[in-house]
């Protein structure tokens, strides 16, 4: 039996199939030349330093300062990325941070002092826990009474904060008294571990671990999660997340929380590492966290973990080599590094 076949389709080419396929987007770019300036740095300085224990003694100590800052800057980039606030009262949780954590150091001065690892770190734990929670909770009331009714006021957004700032100092005066408290670090994280004729400090060490850690952590959650996407989609476009249907203002109030729960765990960090809580010790760290959030880019956080190593480490070695210039090397690197790039080294939100 034989099938009739009309002319025009035996003639018909058959179309090839990988014409049929859909293109393939191209590969993203990636950006590597920010990711070199640090290991930049740090090569430039070791001719001129000279003693290469010398060198590693400020170089880890330059790490260390840089991870502290990055911790208590991490979450202003994503609340100024995203939801586009200037807080400039986002210090006075770095204080709270430290002066809660201090309500637990004080008591447990016994385990502080024991020659055991074990001990010291549960008691560090349990004070970060609290310092954490209390500034995490003091965040979401914050952003509902004291940002919600001036977002995108910008003028407003600067006083209303700064002043939340000075009231926040008062207050820690009124409960802690107006005496600076002291802080000592536990036994065993105490004086330098020699490497050779380096001498680097053991709660340095510790601190490099917990930024990495919390660095580590953010870029997973930021990277691998649904939340993370809807945070960087925030940063990108605002309006399309709305559209979707997400209310991002939750978003934002968990986002400022968790800003807020890391300065104060920053604010623990820093309080032990200068040995001393004042209540102005969030202010003073002001100017540091805004240019770390200029330079890496807004609402960007591996922009921001750059910046504040790059600005820690100018720092410690402009101490060294030229004391008089480094009280001016957080400037001159933020004036280069915009010239360089405007928007900052990883710029994460287009306004």
């Amino acid at each position: 039996m034989t099938m009739n076949i009309p002319p025009t389709a035996a003639v018909l080419p058959q179309a090839p199939r990988d014409a049929l396929m859909p293109a393939a987007l191209p590969a993203a770019r990636r950006d590597i030349a920010p990711l070199l300036l640090v290991p930049a740095l740090m090569l430039a300085s070791l001719p001129l330093v000279g003693s290469v224990s010398t060198w590693a003694t400020l170089t880890i100590a330059g790490l260390a300062m840089g991870m502290m800052i990055f911790i208590m800057a991490s979450g202003l980039t994503l609340v100024f990325g995203l939801m586009d606030v200037l807080n400039f009262g986002h210090g006075a949780f770095v204080a709270v941070g430290a002066y809660v954590a201090s309500m637990v150091l004080l008591p447990l001065h016994g385990a502080l002092e024991a020659d055991s690892l074990a001990s010291n770190l549960g008691a560090l734990a349990l004070a970060t826990m609290l310092a954490m929670l209390v500034t995490g909770l003091l965040g979401w009331a914050f952003e509902r009474i004291i940002i919600a009714p001036v977002y995108g006021q910008h003028l407003k957004q600067i006083l209303i904060t700064m002043g939340g700032m000075i009231v926040a100092e008062q207050l820690i005066d009124v409960i802690w008294g107006a005496d600076q408290i002291p802080l000592t670090l536990p036994a065993t994280l105490q004086g330098p571990l020699l490497v050779g004729d380096a001498a680097i400090e053991k709660y340095r060490l510790l601190v490099l671990a917990v930024g990495l850690a919390v660095f580590a952590l953010m870029f997973l959650v930021l990277k691998r999660t649904r939340v993370g996407l809807l945070v960087r989609a925030g940063v990108e476009n605002r309006e399309m997340v709305e559209a979707m249907g997400y209310r991002i203002a939750r978003l934002f109030v968990a986002v400022f929380a968790a800003g807020s729960a890391l300065a104060g765990l920053g604010g623990v960090l820093a309080g032990l590492y200068k040995g001393v809580l004042s209540a102005s010790m969030g202010a003073e760290t002001m100017v540091a966290i805004f240019i770390v959030v200029i330079i890496g880019g807004l609402g960007s956080v591996g922009g921001c973990f750059i910046g504040a190593l790059l600005m820690a480490l100018l720092s410690n070695y402009a101490g060294f080599l030229a004391p008089k210039l480094a009280l001016v090397s957080n400037l001159i690197l933020m004036v280069g590094i915009l010239l360089w790039r405007p928007a900052g080294l990883y710029a994460g939100a287009r306004r």
